[in-house]
């Protein structure tokens, strides 16, 4: 993040631009993507250090220190992700940075949610610790649901007051997605306080509210709501921009909405609509990259070049307030990313007026700390196989069924396999048995059901990233590989494990919060597929197994769920018993 902007800066731009002094670098024969025309534009680029001088014809004789030829390249704003969870890269900021940087992404907007559910407002502070100096700006929201029900426990929960220290807090722009639609409805007075305490600080307050439409909308929009990511077709997008919502279009790794809603795009309302990744994965960041990845699908699919820039750019920053930023223009910081104009893949970056990576590469390696306290988060309790027998109540039973690729899970009803009065797991029916354990020393509670859909034959697969209070989530076929599995995950700190025969066969330690790898991008991308060949050598049939894994916890996302506390129908926002 850049260090402030100062008068003198201010100033050598004024005489740069006026022609009373040379500028630091020119760039000519470039094309400049103009997000206020909505036109791509004759260059040269002058820059007058950190900031933009001025660009076109006028600029061609300009006196400048350097000058470099682009070689007829488009010269774009660089990009700007309006909603991201870097915790999903299961890498640091930094190796965040390393991956989408050189692909031209020069800012994002995160929402630490997923450190805020392990260690609370410490969360925020480490942050801005974790991507101190980095050539990408990482903007904060401060999270809004934290913990994302009472039918979890996790490592911390933040109430208005915590809140409201962290939204005047440095670089936090706004009330993370406000996920708890349904009590915004209700008027709970801690959810409404929330968004009031946003707007007081005159902060944009984020949404998340899938399908919710009507009245009901109205109400949650009057909170002081803005934008929403959750859109799923055209009909929902149209009843949100109707009322003044912005719209978040998001094309990330579980969820991908852009060709479904890049219809509703339209000249008229091209302000109206920001890009986002909201999660990417490892492979995803590697193969795709982030939010410049939609940038170029939004084209490939019909939108001119123009209105996907100023999605990734200058509406994200309008939206959420930050100036200077998301454009190419006169006082505008030197963000640049320079495309091929035939497949818009970046060739250079300049972050601040200075070159920071070039043809793929970043060519800065800052390497910011990690909070201390972000270590040693996982807190095993005392467990023996005794805690996780599962009484039969008679009967059918609840299951959890798997659907692959989805978030959301079925209800299923089916006969246990039963011995002595204990349900087994039976993997000749693909039933598996899920455990989810408290891991953050507040309860020690342990979940207990049954999964189906997973394919597993034998052993076990665990993780510490279980959404949303990240506790440790366990599937397998006999109770001691299911200990075994969660003391793996446990004695690294965190992280995914597949174990068979109580020896461990495979293992990615995620030590920063139980979310996050220490190792580069690459490391982690092997060790992924490693744990995914070993999962499917116990039988797993589905694929990205650990992520599927990771979403069976979340208890606000239908049909059925398991928690620390037991079974959940994140529906009705209740616990459920196992018999039906």
């Amino acid at each position: 993040m850049a260090s402030p902007l100062t008068l003198d800066e201010v100033r050598y731009a004024v005489a740069v631009a006026a022609g009373r002094e040379s500028g630091t670098l020119l760039l000519t024969n470039a094309q400049v993507v103009n997000v206020f025309t909505g036109k791509v534009e004759p260059g040269p680029v002058l820059l007058a250090g950190r900031l933009v001088a001025g660009f076109g014809p006028a600029y061609a004789s300009a006196a400048a220190q350097a000058t470099a030829d682009l070689g007829g390249a488009l010269v774009a704003p660089g990009f700007i992700d309006g909603h991201v969870h870097l915790e999903s890269a299961l890498v640091e900021p930094r190796e965040y940075a390393r991956a989408v940087v050189p692909r031209g992404v020069t800012a994002v907007v995160w929402d630490p949610h997923e450190w805020a559910n392990v260690v609370g407002t410490t969360a925020f502070e480490a942050a801005l610790s974790a991507t101190a100096g980095l050539p990408l700006d990482v903007y904060l929201t401060a999270s809004s649901c934290v913990s994302a029900s009472p039918l979890e426990t996790a490592g911390a929960r933040l109430s208005p007051d915590d809140l409201d220290q962290v939204l005047g807090g440095e670089r936090v722009v706004g009330l993370g997605e406000l996920m708890n639609f349904p009590g915004v409805v209700a008027g709970e007075p801690a959810e409404l306080d929330k968004a009031w305490r946003a707007t007081n600080h005159n902060k944009a307050v984020d949404g998340h509210a899938p399908l919710l439409t009507g009245r009901q909308l109205d109400a949650y929009v009057a909170a002081g709501v803005g934008s929403d990511h959750e859109c799923l077709n055209t009909e929902e997008a149209e009843a949100k921009l109707r009322i003044g919502m912005t719209v978040f279009i998001r094309e990330g790794s579980a969820a991908r909405n852009l060709a479904d809603l890049l219809p509703c795009v339209t000249p008229e309302r091209r302000d109206r609509f920001c890009l986002v990744t909201d999660d990417k994965h490892p492979h995803d960041l590697v193969r795709e990259g982030g939010v410049d990845f939609a940038v170029r699908k939004a084209v490939q699919l019909g939108l001119d070049l123009p209105t996907a820039v100023r999605m990734a750019t200058i509406n994200t920053c309008q939206f959420f307030g930050i100036r200077r930023r998301g454009a190419v223009a006169p006082g505008y910081w030197a963000d640049l990313a320079v495309l091929d104009p035939a497949t818009l893949a970046c060739s250079a970056v300049y972050k601040a007026g200075a070159l920071v990576a070039g043809n793929g590469e970043p060519l800065t390696d800052v390497k910011p700390p990690i909070d201390q306290r972000l270590l040693h988060t996982v807190k095993l309790p005392d467990l023996t196989t005794d805690r996780l027998r599962l009484p039969a109540p008679g009967g059918d039973v609840r299951v959890i069924g798997v659907i692959p690729g989805q978030i959301v899970t079925r209800s299923l009803t089916m006969t246990p396999t039963v011995s002595h009065g204990e349900i087994k797991a039976d993997p000749d029916r693909d039933l598996a048995k899920l455990v989810v354990i408290e891991r953050h020393g507040r309860t020690g509670g342990v979940g207990i059901g049954l999964v189906h859909g997973l394919g597993l034959k034998r052993g076990a697969i665990a993780s510490t990233v279980a959404h949303d209070a990240h506790n440790i989530i366990v599937a397998g076929i006999d109770d001691e590989e299911i200990l075994a599995a969660a003391e793996a995950v446990a004695a690294t700190g965190g992280g995914f494990a597949a174990v068979h025969n109580n020896a461990v066969v495979s293992r990615l330690p995620l030590p920063v919060a139980g979310l996050m790898s220490q190792q580069s991008l690459p490391e982690v991308v092997e060790a992924l597929d490693d744990l995914e060949a070993a999962a499917q050598q116990l039988g797993v049939s589905i694929p990205a197994p650990f992520m599927t894994l990771s979403f069976l916890a979340l208890s606000v996302i239908p049909e059925l769920k398991l928690t620390d506390q037991g079974l959940v129908d994140p529906s009705g926002g209740r616990l459920v018993s196992l018999g039906v």
